[in-house]
């Protein structure tokens, strides 16, 4: 077989994802086997691979692989998201860079330039997991505005009408000016910023004195309705029933009082503007106030105003400022650092504001959603993030499903005439059959018009696992019967909120059940400064290149060499290159074996059957620990745990033990057990490193045409004898202390030299191995301290190695007196514990067995080094 040097990736990974797409293997359909389902977080549909995904969805495939090889029906449903905000608002900037506004198109052109630019862009994404290896279902790709995913939003919308737990109303909402659209408060992100607080004087209605308000907000002034003080607040009992001039534009207004106002803040006097602040809003609604909205929708200064009408708000400000200090109105200004709202989506400042609006009732519908996670029947992993879940959970607030955007799903409700009363329904038709049964007249159809809205894409993300079987249109079907609850979400933590509390109750709302028995939360991918990477601050490396410079599994293996669940990943290159390297180190040690010649004749050698036995051992106990961490989601560990066997026992070990010598060949025996184990090694590292492990695998043995590892079975679960580990991590101690003799003796490993063992109940399971790797001439058991060796104490005895005319006595001599040096100062710390009456009474049992057990060792060591003393300086 002509194997080449080096492990070619980008010829191996085209070659075998094709192969598994044409041969279907990522295929599932119900059957008789334990389903286990995956549901991928749907990405944006224009959007492009990120490190965050690369974390997400190697994650997600090492999970559907290994299910594969546990024998489960392994499903993992691909699919993007329609992403309202993002999307439209690209279209809009695409259509500006061509001299088109949006306000100048019809919704049916503009629907129609958004959905030309979905199918130049969208799926890009999709196309770029299969780079990373995804093992997704692809022909059950599913979109969000599939036209079966729309009918789906579409009846849940109507459902949650008739049921009441929809409605239409005026609300304070957070308003993005950039996107022009209601965003729902999960999606608005706070941050302390440097800010200024002004103090400004509102003159008192029929007297000379000025009552001082402190506002972060002077613009918003032009919208005051009130001047609001706490009825506890003796500064300002005389206050009680007066009215007060607005500053700038002069309207007179009341003071009022409320428990609200913070005596501490400020003057402890508040300005009231209910159009565009959340807690004054709740103060006018009390007080029965005027609410006055002074900014048009895209954040510029609105007729009602009055003054800088059509100026940006930010500009408005200056403007305020500039105005106040002219009327001598303005006190003082203070430096303040406070909390903005900024939109997750366009990063604009989140503007409070009135509008008409559609909302979700949320606090009944969602008792079930906390009351399963809470109960541990859907596990939070890591179960840091209960907490979290459960003070959102408990404060839910009701949810804005309106958007102001044209991409997207329509909003349901079919309004009659220029009336504000209206339907709603599935379909026009319907909806005109409900508005003449409601009005009892023979209504047309241009007699009806539907809202203008569409439905936050939560809307339609939140009925994910539904959906994509087809759940919420057939509840009964043999797929949504078959796969759901689905098994294990992996998603971030940062939309646990968004989308998996919400998928949590559309869940138990429409299947009566969880949507899934585990959820995954991962860290952030940051960079060394620990900062979040991203595009705008360039520390974000582009996922493909990175596959193209250290391969997919060296990119799979980087990023999880540090992942552990619900921490951040601090990403560096070095990462998949060591990925890289590991995959070299696999493909060098296959080169290796298969480079071996058998003979069928030759006897197999002690130290080939010693490996042979342990190394079966090690390997049980290495799947067990794999299956442990699995079970407890620690994948990053479990990665760890391959590596290591594969590295440190698999490569550095056995087969530095059974390799024959050069120009001779191997026992059958040996090479049989050794491709045995190879194979077995691979598959514990197929869910990890899917590439090279199928290229390997193919070659390992002959296969046939279609044969694939990864419909194989997982190496079981088996009962391993610890105490051959045991004896095997001791031949290791001693074979240690052998080459570091070496080392220091600058004893070259040609020359031979005799082990000598004294030790009461020493196993010699492993002699044969001690002697190949120390390159011994004998290994003999002895009851007595020889002259003129040198020494090594453990646990299990003493060893010695007659080293004769190679050993520099001198150098041995000034070595041995450093290290009784540090040994006896170790003793002497542990002495202090011991010799503590305190540590001793206080500290539990085992941990003062491991002080005396430590003293013990320590001075074993001092006598055996004193005596080597004694004979080298006599």
């Amino acid at each position: 077989m002509n194997i080449p040097s080096k492990y070619n990736p980008a010829e191996t990974e085209d070659k075998w994802y094709k192969f598994w797409m044409e041969n279907r293997l990522f295929r599932s359909e119900p059957d008789q086997r334990k389903p286990y389902t995956i549901v991928i977080p749907p990405p944006n549909v224009t959007g492009v691979l990120h490190m965050g995904h690369m974390l997400n969805n190697t994650i997600q495939d090492i999970l559907i692989r290994r299910a594969r090889m546990l024998g489960m029906n392994a499903l993992w449903v691909p699919g993007t998201d329609h992403a309202s905000i993002a999307t439209e608002a690209r279209v809009v900037a695409k259509l500006k860079s061509e001299g088109i506004e949006k306000m100048n198109l019809t919704r049916k052109e503009f629907l129609k330039h958004a959905w030309d630019w979905t199918h130049k862009h969208g799926g890009i994404i999709l196309e770029q997991l299969k780079k990373l290896g995804a093992s997704c279902d692809w022909e059950r790709t599913k979109f969000t505005m599939d036209d079966d995913m729309s009918e789906s939003v579409i009846k849940v919308f109507v459902d949650l009408y008739k049921k009441g737990l929809i409605y239409r109303g005026v609300r304070m909402v957070n308003w993005d000016p950039q996107a022009q659209t209601a965003v729902s408060d999960e999606e608005v992100i706070y941050r302390e910023v440097k800010s200024k607080l002004y103090y400004v004087k509102y003159k008192i209605e029929g007297e000379q004195g000025f009552v001082t308000i402190a506002t972060t907000r002077p613009e918003t002034i032009l919208g005051d309705t009130a001047v609001c003080v706490n009825p506890n607040d003796e500064r300002y009992k005389s206050l009680k029933g007066k009215k007060v001039f607005v500053p700038m534009v002069n309207r007179l207004v009341p003071i009022i009082e409320d428990d609200y106002v913070d005596m501490e803040f400020g003057t402890g006097c508040l300005k009231i503007t209910p159009a565009h602040d959340v807690n004054d809003y709740e103060i006018g609604i009390r007080h029965n106030l005027e609410s006055i909205d002074i900014f048009n929708d895209n954040g510029t200064m609105s007729e009602k105003a009055q003054l800088f009408v059509g100026i940006d708000r930010f500009k408005a400000r200056e403007l305020s400022v500039k105005k106040l200090d002219e009327e001598g109105l303005l006190a003082k200004v203070e430096d303040y650092v406070n909390k903005i709202g900024y939109s997750e989506r366009t990063d604009a400042v989140i503007e409070p504001k009135l509008s008409m609006q559609w909302f979700l009732k949320m606090k009944e519908i969602s008792k079930p959603a906390l009351d399963n996670v809470m109960n541990d029947n859907i596990s939070l992993i890591p179960s840091k993030f209960k907490n979290t879940y459960k003070h959102w959970m408990e404060n839910v607030k009701d949810w804005c499903l309106s958007r102001q955007l044209w991409w997207g799903h329509r909003i349901p409700a079919y309004y009659i005439g220029e009336s504000n009363d209206f339907v709603v329904a599935e379909n026009f038709e319907e909806a005109l059959k409900l508005a003449q049964e409601k009005t009892g007249k023979n209504l047309k159809e241009n007699d009806l018009r539907q809202d203008e809205d569409v439905l936050d894409t939560w809307f339609s993300s939140w009925l994910w696992p539904v959906s994509v079987f087809d759940g919420i249109r057939n509840p009964k079907n043999k797929d949504i019967q078959y796969y759901y609850p689905t098994s294990d979400l992996i998603t971030a933590p940062e939309i646990l909120f968004f989308w998996v509390a919400r998928m949590i109750i559309a869940g138990y709302e429409y299947m009566g059940d969880k949507p899934f028995k585990n959820v995954y939360l991962t860290g952030l991918v940051r960079d060394g400064k620990r900062r979040k990477m991203s595009k705008s601050l360039g520390n974000s490396p582009d996922p493909i290149e990175l596959i193209k410079k250290y391969s997919a599994d060296g990119v799979r293996v980087g990023m999880l060499l540090c992942s552990p669940a619900g921490n951040d990943l601090l990403f560096d290159e070095s990462l998949p290159e060591q990925g890289r390297n590991f995959a070299n180190k696999i493909w060098n040690a296959f080169r290796l074996v298969k480079s071996w010649k058998t003979d069928a004749a030759a006897a197999q050698p002690d130290h080939s059957l010693q490996a042979i036995t342990w190394f079966y051992e090690k390997l049980k106990q290495g799947i067990t620990e794999v299956e442990n961490c699995f079970n407890q989601y620690r994948i990053s560990d479990t990665l760890m745990l391959v590596y290591k066997l594969f590295w440190d026992d698999f490569s550095s070990f056995y087969l530095e033990i059974v390799k024959p010598e050069q120009g001779k060949p191997v026992d059958k025996a040996t090479y049989k057990a050794t491709i045995d184990i190879f194979e077995n090694m691979l598959k514990l590292l197929h869910p990890f490193m899917p590439f090279i492990t199928e290229e390997i695998w193919h070659l390992l043995k002959e296969r046939s045409e279609k044969e694939s590892i990864m419909m194989t079975k997982m190496p079981a679960e088996k009962l391993f004898d610890s105490e051959i580990i045991s004896l095997f991590d001791n031949a290791t101690e001693i074979i240690g202390f052998i080459r570091n003799t070496r080392a220091e003796n600058k004893i070259p490993n040609k020359e031979k030299f005799d082990l000598s063992i004294n030790a009461s109940g020493y196993k010699n399971n492993f002699d044969a191995v001690i002697s190949r790797l120390g390159n011994l001439s004998s290994v003999t058991m002895i009851d007595h301290k020889p002259e003129g060796v040198v020494t090594y104490i453990n646990k299990t005895g003493e060893f010695y190695l007659s080293l004769g005319d190679l050993v520099n006595h001198e150098e041995e001599i000034k070595k041995l007196e450093t290290e009784l040096a540090y040994t006896r100062g170790f003793l002497e710390s542990v002495m202090k514990k011991l010799n503590n009456g305190r540590f001793v009474s206080n500290a539990p049992a085992k941990v003062v067995e491991v002080e005396q057990n430590k003293k013990m060792d320590a001075e074993n060591k001092i006598r055996a080094i004193e005596e080597r003393l004694k004979i080298l300086k006599k």
